[in-house]
Parts: structure tokens; sequence; C-alpha cells
């Protein structure tokens, strides 16, 4: 590690001591990841094209309120998307925030989208090896995820059993709106690679399936598909808990990420509710729903719910567990947090700690 490197991560720097997991890296163009693809899937894409599982191909459902749903000062001096310029992700995120590790979650061209597996799968790869080649290795407060095909379940295996010892990588990201949910037997075998590599699974939200963001059909406003992403995370934490997917893998560890934090105790009460009627259909489950996603389920922070009484925040983290936490940003979206000025309630110096940086060095393991 150069000079600069070293006194860029140095903690001593700094007030806060951060680990963010949540950023958002960004391609300029297609072309930066040409040299991680095939010939064939080069000229698949120059002739072809990305064909996503939603009519709106290479687009969003809904137009967002900004472009890019990106801050509007993220947007680089010398052109490209937000995400895209290192030295600004640097400057205006990493060196003042204090962020010693930054955990990158590449959601634009995420292959898990993709209707040709095979391309899908090809595409995991390349931009596997892009996110190190292009961010960790130039910056080693970066870490990648590993990205997988995940409607192609032997190809995603491949992906992260090819992955799983690499120390660039710290988890396995799926998006939410997949073919089926996600706790159907299909996925298995990925989440019981996760548990052979060691490595958790995040569920970020996002991905496109060409069905309804909400169990009422199409939204009208962005506002209301903004809202539905946390009604995708309960069917995605409802579906992985009744499917007995935490039963059957006891050590398989789940990143709830970007969905919101309010519905979590609530969430957890109706289902033990139903499961104390109704735990005949389900005889695989050999406890009540709560104890699984206490045990097996954290959540990130951003972006919280922010109640008119502030003191209500701690309520909540109360009920949810302070050690289930993980500090995230969403850099560069317009919903970013800032580690200054996210928790609104009066943390102590030790709750910020566990919060900002000690919950997720635990998880991940890192130092």
């Amino acid at each position: 590690m150069s000079t600069l490197d070293l006194e860029r991560s140095s903690p001593a720097r700094y007030k806060l001591r951060v680990i963010d997991c949540d950023i958002h890296p960004a391609m300029t163009s297609w072309t930066e990841v040409h040299p991680y693809l095939e010939k064939r899937w080069i000229e698949h894409l120059s002739v072809y094209g990305s064909h996503l599982r939603h009519a709106f191909s290479e687009a969003l459902s809904h137009p967002r309120m900004s472009p890019d749903a990106a801050r509007i000062d993220a947007y680089p001096d010398e052109g490209g998307p937000p995400g895209s310029s290192l030295d600004l992700m640097r400057t205006q995120h990493l060196d003042p925030n204090g962020v010693e590790v930054g955990m990158l979650i590449p959601l634009r061209w995420n292959p898990g989208s993709q209707r040709n597996l095979d391309f899908g799968a090809a595409l995991s790869r390349a931009m596997n090896t892009w996110q190190v080649e292009r961010w960790v290795k130039q910056e080693p407060r970066l870490r990648a995820s590993v990205l997988v095909a995940q409607e192609d379940t032997a190809a995603a295996v491949a992906e992260i059993d090819a992955r799983g010892g690499d120390p660039n990588f710290t988890q396995i990201l799926i998006l939410p709106r997949t073919d089926e949910p996600l706790g159907r037997r299909r996925y298995w075998p990925i989440y019981e690679a996760a548990v052979r590599n060691n490595l958790p699974i995040t569920i970020h939200v996002g991905g496109t399936n060409g069905h309804p963001s909400t169990g009422g059909g199409w939204t009208s406003y962005y506002m209301e598909e903004h809202h539905s992403v946390a009604q995708t995370m309960q069917a995605v934490l409802t579906s992985l808990v009744f499917e007995g997917v935490f039963e059957r893998l006891p050590a398989l560890r789940v990143v709830i990420m970007e969905g919101g934090l309010g519905w979590i105790p609530s969430l957890c009460a109706r289902m033990d509710k139903h499961w104390s009627r109704l735990r005949s259909e389900v005889p695989h489950l050999k406890r009540a729903p709560s104890e699984y996603v206490r045990e097996q389920v954290w959540f990130s922070t951003q972006p919280m719910e922010e109640p008119g009484n502030a003191t209500e925040l701690l309520d909540l983290f109360d009920r949810i567990g302070w050690d289930r936490l993980l500090f995230s940003t969403d850099y560069p979206h317009w919903d970013y947090d800032d580690p200054r000025y996210a928790f609104k309630a009066n943390l102590s110096e030790a709750q910020r700690h566990q919060i900002l940086y000690g919950n997720s060095q635990k998880f991940y393991g890192l130092g």
C-alpha cells in the first residue's frame, strides 16, 4: 500500500470511523466491461443489446425525482454518471466521512435481471472482475460484492465458488424482484454456496422481473414505486422464513438492504401470530419466525424512518436489536445518509460507534 493510500485509510485523520455497506459504483459505458467479456458477448451487446425482464429494457419502470436517482453534486466534472469517478467518490464521501471500508453494490447492468441467461452469467463474471480491477485494486478501502445471475442457479453457484476465497469480496448480491419468491427451492443451492464460502447474502432493493412492483398492480407515480420497496422486502423476508431457508441453513446470514426499518417489528409479530395458529401447514419450522429473523437477518440503516419524536427511533432500534443494524449511506443517490447527521436521536458514543462501525466490522470479519 502506498503512502497516499495509508494516509487516506488512516482513521486518525477523522472524528468518525465508518464502514459504509452501500456504495453504488457505475460504469461510464458498456465499454468498461469489454476487457472482461468474451468476444461473443461484446458482439452480442453490439448487435442485440441488453434485454431486461420488463418492457422498459435498459430503463427504469418509473422516472426518478432526480436523474440517475442521484445527488445533483455527484456528477463528475469530466462527465459520466454519478458513481463513475473514484476521485470524486474519495473527495466527496470516503475522505471527509472517515469511511474505512466501503461495500460496492453495483445496480445498473445487473446480471440477475437479464433475460438471456447465458449473457447474464457472462456479465456476472465480467462485472465481478470489473469491480476488482476498476475499484478495489485502485482503492484499498473498497470491497466488492459477488454479482450472480440468480435465475441460472448452476451458473450462480459456480460464480460464488469461484470468488468465495477472494478477500476482495465480502458478500453475495441479489436483487429481490426475482422470477419467483426468494425462498423457493430453486434458489436454495445459492444459499448453500453462500454458507459453504462463509459469505452473507445481501438483498438490495431493485431488479426487474416483468411483474408489477406491488401486489395491487402497476403504480402511477414514482412516490408509490419508491414506497413499494419496503413491501418487496417484507415479501422476501416472509418467503425466506416460511419456506424454511433459515431452518435448513442455520449458518446462513442475510442482509436486507435499503428496505427501511419501521416494518420489521410488526412483520415479525404478525408472522409469529400466524405461525402459532397455522403451524401445521409448515411443520418444517421448528421455532417462531421472529427467532430466525433475530438470529440470521441484519438490516441496513438507510433509508431510516424519521419519526416526529426522535426518541422513538431508539425504541425501534431496541425492538430490532442494536447489533442487527449495519450503517449505509446509499452514495451517490439523492436520499444519501450523511454519517454525521443520519441519526436525529441522541445516541450515546458507544451506540453511534456500534452502528457506524462495530456491527459491520464484526459481521464482515474486518480486522
